[in-house]
């Protein structure tokens, strides 16, 4: 592996959720709600060339957490997420390349049937041959933001003058992963 990726063996590497977190964070009036999804799996495939390397992840929207149940139920609906129609949001890579001495992953995110692109900053937050229990692990940190209008979610953009819910949700990931067999 180039020394990029110090530490990293090629190969598929299982993302690991009870070490991983997939957040938001969105506007509600004058604050920030934040949250996150508790169920979800995926995959980094890391190539001897970082840069075709891949990802894919599958979230269950219906694990949305935001401390507050009657918010997570309404986040629930056809207002937000669908989650009857569209229980999924899933991610997957179109493409990898470093910046500097940062990475960008492209990729296609799919939230309610509709497909965007998108562009996350990666932090490479390293590696580590023995693990929790032996196995090969490795880390990463990732950023980005979405317009949730993009994804035909509009529920309380505007109400008069003021926002009640954003338009903008940053996302921030936490990315451990073992590697698979």
């Amino acid at each position: 592996m180039p020394d990029a990726l110090p530490g990293v063996t090629a190969g598929t590497w299982v993302i690991d959720p009870a070490h991983s977190n997939v957040g938001f964070a969105v506007r509600h009036l004058m604050s920030k709600v934040r949250g996150r999804f508790t169920a979800f799996e995926g995959q980094l495939v890391i190539d001897e060339d970082p840069a075709r390397s891949s990802a894919s992840v599958s979230i269950d929207m219906a694990s949305v957490d935001t401390g507050n149940e009657m918010r997570d139920n309404h986040l629930r609906t056809r207002d937000f997420f669908d989650v009857e129609q569209a229980p999924k949001m899933t991610f997957t890579s179109t493409g990898l390349r470093q910046d500097g001495s940062r990475w960008l992953l492209t990729g296609d995110l799919e939230i309610r049937d509709v497909t965007k692109g998108v562009e996350i900053e990666l932090e490479f937050l390293g590696a580590d041959p023995t693990g929790v229990q032996g196995e090969p692990r490795v880390g990463f940190g990732g950023r980005t933001s979405i317009t949730r209008s993009d994804f035909g979610i509009d529920f309380g953009l505007v109400e008069g003058a003021k926002i009640v819910v954003g338009d903008k949700v940053e996302i921030e990931l936490e990315v451990e992963a073992f590697l698979a067999g």
